[in-house]
């Protein structure tokens, strides 16, 4: 009797242990691996489950609201984004996904009134503008530049904003900033389709904007930014080299004694330039060339650029270690646009 007395205690004490509820946390981590393989069907069912037991979790909430977007679940998306954003601990990312919602909602008034909302709590957020000015654009409110240019101004690390200005002011006059921000992105977010992207269409702003017209400060009698006006004068002083075509080795020429100019005068120490410091230390390492030919090569001429890593492949070597190693970055204080 007291054999069978204690073998149903046993039991009974494991059919407690096998009933108690998993770990919220764990079963989030299970839940974000699922979301990874897109299996977003397992993942919800694991987040609503674990939101039974810590139904406040901001982090889970938001996964949640993730699955039903990228399952194109809108509706119920919708549902949870208006609970999420009245919480008082609503962060950066939680604006962002509601903006997706609304934007694939095509609510473009509440996403507008979404986006001030966030703007007046997280002002200095690099994403939020670069994604207010997104929606603007897509409006045809050309505005949007001027988000943009703020998120640059305020959150320089962050890519999206230069991708979006160079994109901008490449169908524009502007002759210095499509390429300048444009070769920011490509440092920032070098791989994937648009850093590709972006290459093609700074190689096509040398040709067409920059060196378009013999004298390169024709029209920028009021441009406002010093540092542009600074950039054209010194780059008009090497423009006849383009008098044969413009090639990537003809741009590696400019470029190089256009960075020498930079730092011989007091340019540098006026206007401090993360961008040009870049190139002078690529001069200093010798690798400035590699760096022009993985810039502009593929774009200009992809067999051609083939033949110079086959005949340059110390130099190629180098060039390809020292990127892997360094991560680009603009700092604080290095912004010189005039609207």
């Amino acid at each position: 009797m007291k054999k069978i007395f204690l073998f149903l205690i046993i039991s009974l004490s494991t059919a407690v242990v096998f009933a108690q509820p998993d770990d919220p946390k764990k079963m989030h981590e299970t839940a974000k691996t699922f979301m990874r393989s897109g299996d977003f069907d397992n993942a919800m069912i694991i987040l609503i489950r674990a939101l039974e037991q810590d139904k406040d979790n901001l982090e889970m909430q938001k996964d949640l609201v993730m699955c039903y977007y990228l399952k194109r679940d809108y509706a119920r998306a919708l549902d949870w984004v208006k609970v999420l954003v009245e919480r008082e601990d609503a962060d950066v990312v939680t604006f962002q996904i509601a903006g997706n919602v609304y934007k694939a909602l095509e609510e473009v008034k509440e996403a507008d009134r979404l986006y001030k909302r966030a703007l007046k709590k997280f002002p200095k957020s690099g994403p939020l503008l670069s994604e207010y000015g997104e929606l603007l654009w897509a409006i045809k409110d050309f505005s949007a530049i001027s988000y943009w240019e703020e998120g640059i101004r305020v959150d320089p690390a962050y890519s999206g904003n230069y991708y979006n200005a160079a994109n901008y002011y490449f169908y524009t006059k502007d002759k210095v900033w499509s390429l300048i921000y444009g070769e920011i992105f490509i440092n920032m977010e070098s791989r994937g389709e648009r850093g590709a992207a972006m290459k093609q269409q700074l190689l096509q702003g040398y040709k067409e904007k920059l060196f378009a017209d013999a004298d390169l400060m024709k029209g920028e009698e009021n441009n406002k930014s010093g540092f542009a006006r600074k950039v054209l004068e010194i780059t008009g002083k090497h423009s006849a080299l383009v008098n044969k075509g413009l090639s990537t080795d003809v741009l590696t020429m400019i470029r190089t004694r256009f960075i020498l100019d930079w730092f011989a005068g007091n340019n540098h120490t006026r206007y401090p330039f993360r961008l040009f410091d870049f190139h002078r230390q690529l001069l200093s390492e010798g690798i400035f060339d590699a760096y022009n030919q993985w810039l502009f090569g593929p774009v200009e001429n992809l067999a051609a650029y083939d033949n110079w890593i086959k005949t340059h492949p110390d130099e190629y070597n180098s060039f390809m270690t020292f990127q892997k190693s360094r991560v680009f970055r603009m700092p604080q204080g290095q912004y010189y646009q005039s609207l």
